[in-house]
C-alpha cells in the first residue's frame, strides 16, 4: 500500500517533470532571428555593411536593383548554403540555421535601390 507521503513525493515529481517539459518545449526556436545581426555577423565583411560590395573583393553590390531582380530567393539561399565556385563565398550551410538564413536574406531584400 502506498503512504500518503510517498503518495505526495511521487505527485511532486510528476508535477516537477510536466514543468521542466513544458518549458523545453518552450525553448524550440520560436523566437525570430534578427536577420540585419546575422548579416553583420556572417555577411557585412565581404558585402559591406550596407550590402554595397567591395570592388577589391569583387563581392556583388546587393543595393542594385538589377542585382536583386536578377537573383531569386532559392538562389540566394543556394549561395549562402553552398558558396559560390570561383570566388571568396564560402559555404556557410553547416554555420547558419534555415531561420538565420531566411532572415539574411529578407535583410538583403531591404537593400533593394528601387524600393528606396
Amino acid at each position: 500500500m502506498v503512504t500518503k507521503s510517498l503518495a505526495r513525493v511521487l505527485l511532486g515529481l510528476s508535477l516537477m517533470l510536466c514543468l521542466f517539459v513544458v518549458a523545453a518545449l518552450g525553448q524550440g526556436g520560436s523566437e525570430a532571428v534578427d536577420g540585419a545581426a546575422a548579416y553583420k555577423k556572417r555577411c557585412a565583411m565581404c558585402h559591406g555593411p550596407e550590402g554595397k560590395g567591395f570592388k577589391a573583393l569583387k563581392t556583388p553590390d546587393m543595393t542594385s536593383a538589377e542585382w536583386q531582380a536578377s537573383r531569386s530567393d532559392e538562389q540566394i539561399t543556394e549561395v549562402i548554403k553552398n558558396g559560390k565556385k570561383g570566388t571568396a563565398m564560402p559555404a556557410l550551410g553547416s554555420k547558419m540555421s534555415e531561420d538565420e538564413i531566411k532572415a539574411v536574406i529578407a535583410h538583403v531584400r531591404t537593400f533593394n535601390s528601387e524600393k528606396k
